[in-house]
C-alpha cells in the first residue's frame, strides 16, 4: 500500500497518509500534527502526489488559564517579536480567554514552546 509522506510546516514531523487514509479525506477536512498540534486543511486530494495542505494554526495551551486556543498566521503576523534572554526571537501572542501575554518560539524542526 503506497504511503504519501507530508512534512509538517511547523515542526517538520513527517505525517504518513496511506491510500485508505486519503480516501477518507475530503477538501476542507483538517489534519492535526501529532507532534506540535498544528492544524492543516486539505486543499487538494487528487491521485498520487497530488495532495496539498494549508496551515490553519497551531493549537497551544495557555499557561495562565489552561485553555486551548489556535495560534493562527494572522495572530503571528500581528504579534511583536522580542529577543528572549537566551538570544532567540519570540513572538508574543495574547490568550483569547484570559488575555495573558504568551511568548512562543518557533524553530525549524521543533515544537512551539
Amino acid at each position: 500500500m503506497p504511503i504519501l509522506e507530508i512534512e509538517c510546516p511547523i515542526c517538520a514531523e513527517v505525517l504518513e497518509l496511506t491510500d485508505e487514509d486519503r480516501a477518507e479525506l475530503s477538501v476542507g477536512d483538517v489534519i492535526v500534527c501529532d507532534s506540535c498540534n498544528a492544524e492543516m486543511e486539505v486543499t487538494r486530494n487528487g491521485e498520487g502526489e497530488d495532495f496539498e495542505l494549508d496551515l490553519l494554526g497551531v493549537l497551544t495551551v495557555c499557561p495562565g488559564c489552561g485553555e486551548e486556543f489556535d495560534v493562527t498566521d494572522e495572530m503571528l503576523a500581528a504579534a511583536p517579536l522580542l529577543e528572549s534572554p537566551d538570544g532567540s526571537q519570540v513572538s508574543v501572542v495574547e490568550c483569547p480567554h484570559c488575555r495573558a501575554k504568551i511568548e512562543l518560539e518557533f524553530t525549524e524542526g521543533s515544537d512551539a514552546e
